[in-house]
């Protein structure tokens, strides 16, 4: 299935969607028995989590766990405490940690040992294109007969032939390659990652040559379930917990805060 997800909130005029069903109800769970709540995460993956200037643990998973455990009344019984990425799930099935904030990916394999909460944060595959050569909605429609780079081998490159068939794929060795090729007017757009694609758009490479066109897209089959809070299989009752928590930081309007706060410009 493939989606392009409107906006849901504004603030600024960047857009913040938030990835949770409001219309849920669920009953406060009680978290008190727990003498502390154990949260890992990396430090390599920023905007999410990463070392600042100062060598503080930060990133937008890292807030939005504090801002969980608040919701939770457990804010002085939470600790967030950063490992390897490839140490973390080991750690947590050793009985390390209680949960680990840093995108493991969610997989048949691994919900054979981990639960996960609902998703929080999903990534959008987004068209790129010269500010001089805008594409007008329908973006979809637009791009057919147009050549449009991807990065060879990649989920997005699968993405665009089944769901913008009549594009012109032309594939590259790397995401710069095809933006330069871009910049180049060798290719009307491309097609990629929307998150690492609105910091491009940020950057000086960029030279606010481009923006962003139609979109955003999701898809479950291609780009996966995004990001949730893992937790061992047998520790349900936290995943359960935590998305309470989740649903009150989200109606609550944090989760946008979040948003406006680690992306500048909104992959939305």
């Amino acid at each position: 299935m493939l989606l392009c997800l409107p906006s849901v909130a504004r603030s600024d005029e960047v857009p913040t969607p938030n990835f949770w069903d409001q219309r849920q109800r669920l009953g406060r769970p009680e978290v008190n028995e727990r003498p502390r709540i154990r949260f890992l995460t990396s430090v390599d993956y920023p905007p999410f989590n990463f070392l600042d200037g100062s060598g503080r643990l930060t990133g937008f998973n890292v807030d939005l766990v504090r801002m969980l455990c608040a919701e939770l009344d457990a804010l002085d019984r939470c600790q967030i405490e950063a490992k390897p990425f490839d140490q973390l799930v080991p750690a947590l099935l050793r009985g390390e940690a209680d949960a680990i904030a840093a995108g493991v990916a969610v997989t048949p394999e691994s919900r054979r040992d981990l639960a996960f909460t609902q998703s929080y944060f999903r990534y959008p595959a987004r068209f790129v294109v010269r500010r001089d050569a805008p594409l007008a909605e329908p973006v979809g429609d637009r791009v057919a007969g147009l050549r449009v780079g991807v990065v060879r081998g990649s989920a997005h490159a699968a993405m665009l032939s089944a769901f913008f068939p009549k594009a012109v794929k032309v594939e590259f060795d790397g995401r710069d390659v095809a933006l330069e090729a871009l910049k180049r007017k060798e290719v009307a757009a491309v097609f990629g990652e929307g998150v690492s694609l609105s910091f491009w758009l940020d950057s000086d490479a960029a030279k606010e040559c481009c923006a962003f066109a139609g979109g955003p897209y999701l898809s479950e089959r291609f780009l996966g379930e995004g990001l949730a809070v893992a937790v061992a299989r047998k520790d349900r009752d936290l995943a359960q917990a935590l998305d309470y928590a989740l649903g009150q930081v989200v109606a609550k309007k944090g989760f946008s805060e979040l948003m406006l706060r680690y992306f500048p410009t909104s992959a939305f």
